[in-house]
């Protein structure tokens, strides 16, 4: 009897150790919080190639992170939205705010990212200063662009803007210009070519590039950080203080992806944090 009573107890205690085993297999086995990775949406090109080393950076802090690339300006938001991405990184404000006020999305800043800076050139002078009474200024015809410029000029001093306008700005709202400046509205994409003909020209940097200028190194004034149009990383208002969020951030504005930024786009992306 003593003896059926001992190996009874020897049973169930291997039969508890089984179960607790299996137990502690199945927990180890069972993916962490941490493992899950964060889908950040970007557009192809610039943004896409910085994600990739903010992705590396990520991973030494122990954050995955899953790049979703889209085509298109509008599907990132619409993604995000639906919760099919964590954040994105492609626009500015202005065009979040937009976005936002058009379709009613509980999306929010988080935090600056790079700007793809406007900038002042010129062929005729090689100073602000140097500019004569009545010169022919150049900038963007449509809305976004043309507003941006107006503002650009406005920081260095050449003209005054109706109090207010903000964003908005058009030529009409130009409400001082002492030296009498001409402002022609051009095709964005025209702006570059009248370099010849106009004393100032207000150029993006992707036509920029296109007609051969460096924006930090052949601009007589450039936006900065500060600008409005800086790029930002958005998230639902729900997740913006998520801890996976604020490690992405930390990421993203490492010295290395800084590095990267100025190394590889050599003055046509800056960063705006």
């Amino acid at each position: 009897m003593k003896r059926y009573a001992k190996l009874l107890t020897v049973f169930l205690i291997l039969a508890v150790t089984v179960v607790v085993l299996a137990g502690c297999g199945k927990q180890a086995a069972a993916p962490a919080a941490s493992d899950k990775p964060l889908k950040v949406g970007v557009t192809a090109g610039p943004h896409a190639e910085i994600m990739d080393v903010v992705k590396k950076v990520a991973e030494k802090d122990g954050l995955k992170i899953e790049i979703v690339e889209f085509n298109d300006y509008v599907q990132p938001n619409v993604a995000l939205s639906q919760g099919d991405i964590d954040a994105n990184s492609f626009q500015h404000q202005p065009y979040l705010d937009n976005m936002v006020k058009d379709r009613q999305y509980d999306i929010v800043f988080v935090t600056k990212t790079v700007i793809f800076p406007m900038a002042i050139y010129s062929k005729k002078v090689k100073s602000l200063n140097e500019l004569n009474p009545g010169a022919t200024i150049a900038i963007p015809n449509d809305p976004t662009n043309g507003g941006r410029a107006l503002l650009l000029l406005e920081r260095q001093g050449l003209l005054k803007l109706k109090p207010g306008v903000g964003l908005k700005a058009t030529a009409a709202d130009i409400t001082e210009n002492p030296k009498n400046f001409k402002v022609k509205e051009l095709d964005a994409a025209q702006v570059p070519r009248s370099l010849e003909d106009v004393d100032l020209a207000a150029i993006n940097t992707n036509y920029a590039i296109t007609a051969g200028l460096v924006p930090n190194k052949d601009s007589l004034a450039i936006e900065d950080g500060n600008s409005p149009y800086a790029n930002i990383i958005a998230a639902k208002a729900k997740d913006k203080d998520n801890p996976m969020i604020a490690k992405f951030i930390k990421a993203y504005q490492s010295e290395e992806v800084k590095n990267f930024v100025n190394e590889h786009f050599k003055g046509s992306v800056i960063v705006a944090w």
